[in-house]
């Protein structure tokens, strides 16, 4: 037998605390629903131990991008078979790969227990569930189409996964040559010039110009480590924080998207994410004024988020989406072009979904062709550099031992 915790209302609305011994919690919810009550929450009041997973290493325990696409994909399944939602969150629950992400699923069962929606009981954890993923849901809920709703999301998630995965992951090597770089150079300018310039200017040879800017360059790194650390670290906290502010969002965003080559597959993979939200919401049935609204908030950068929210006030006062778009540069031409043929047609959502395809063979077709040329470049730039360092030092003592 397990000790739980329950808060609930009972038939007067009165709310009720107390604790329950039962086999598991299926079995206290049903003892607990026969006296009368209406369950809010409900917890094991067993202790856990010191050496918990959940607790004592949090990071394991976080909810990847992954994780919800096999959800999705279970929850298609687990429909599909008749399984009611309760059952199927349970089950989830049960079998969730993480105990953050067990927790969610059980509050998830709990609610729905109580009465409340899928819809409604997935809202209560915005940074798990989008508010992409329960106006889907929502929808499927009306339309009595939930099997079809997951699979329209798992679908969807996979392939949002893919080409954010595979963007970021094209921008991991050359950050990781980048560091090597700087790593290289600190260590020569700290270490081996200061003293071969030693060397030099004990010989009390002529030194040649170039030679005398890397020795002074050395001397500024070596006397002033502490100072350049501190600054470099108060930079980053600054920056950092200045990023996460609204101004700083919209400012990076702004600089990220003019940046040549990356600004073009960051424009590419926020239309790609746009048509594709547009397009599977419009599939599942949800108008497109709230299409635009939703997407607004979940596409993840401040100037598409901007043009969505006021293509949204736009169509809200009457005008159709292909000239809401077209006030807008960020929105090019020949996707302004298409949405009006959608619009003529009533064909949107094939439209749409053309669109997100193209613009994600575009993304893909520009990581590979960046990684191809970056990693020859970085390595390249990076010889040079070294050798500029190492010849500055070792011909002037090359021409001091040919003197001798």
């Amino acid at each position: 037998m397990s000790l739980f915790t329950y808060t609930a209302l009972d038939e007067q609305g009165a709310q009720r605390q107390g604790t329950i011994d039962a086999v598991n919690v299926d079995v206290a919810i049903s003892a607990l629903q026969r006296r009368g009550l209406i369950i809010s929450s409900i917890d094991s009041a067993e202790a856990k131990p010191k050496w918990s997973l959940q607790t004592s290493i949090p990071i394991f325990s976080g909810i990847k991008g992954s994780d919800i696409v096999m959800l999705s994909r279970q929850m298609t399944t687990l429909f599909e078979s008749q399984v009611s939602a309760l059952r199927a969150f349970q089950l989830l629950a049960a079998e969730a790969r993480t105990p953050r992400l067990a927790d969610v699923l059980s509050s998830i069962a709990t609610d729905i227990q109580s009465g409340s929606q899928i819809s409604s009981a997935l809202s209560k954890h915005p940074d798990v569930f989008s508010a992409f993923y329960v106006n889907m849901v929502r929808a499927g809920e009306e339309a009595g189409k939930l099997d079809e709703t997951f699979s329209f999301l798992a679908d969807y998630l996979d392939r949002n996964y893919e080409i954010t995965s595979k963007a970021k992951n094209a921008l991991i090597y050359p950050a990781f040559i980048v560091g090597t770089f700087f790593v290289v150079i600190i260590l020569m300018m700290t270490l081996v010039i200061p003293r071969l310039a030693v060397m030099l200017t004990e010989t009390n040879q002529p030194i040649p110009i170039y030679t005398r800017i890397v020795i002074g360059m050395s001397t500024i790194f070596a006397d002033y480590a502490l100072l350049w650390i501190a600054f470099l670290v108060i930079a980053g906290v600054f920056l950092f924080r200045f990023i996460r502010t609204k101004a700083g969002a919209v400012m990076f965003s702004k600089a990220r998207l003019q940046v040549p080559i990356i600004g073009g597959i960051y424009k590419k993979l926020y239309l790609s994410r746009v048509a594709d939200n547009l397009s599977t919401m419009l599939k599942s049935g949800i108008q497109m004024l709230r299409g635009l609204e939703v997407t607004g908030s979940v596409v993840e950068d401040p100037t598409y988020e901007r043009v969505l929210t006021e293509a949204a006030t736009d169509v809200k006062g009457g005008l159709p989406v292909s000239e809401a778009f077209r006030k807008h540069p960020e929105i090019p031409g020949i996707v302004v072009a298409m949405i009006r043929i959608g619009e003529e047609t009533g064909n949107m959502g094939t439209i749409l979904d053309s669109i997100a395809k193209f613009y994600r063979r575009e993304v893909n077709n520009a990581v590979d062709t960046l990684v191809s040329l970056i990693e020859p470049f970085m390595i390249v730039s990076l010889a040079v550099c070294v050798a500029v360092l190492l010849a500055s030092v070792l011909v002037p003592i090359y021409n001091i031992a040919a003197s001798i």
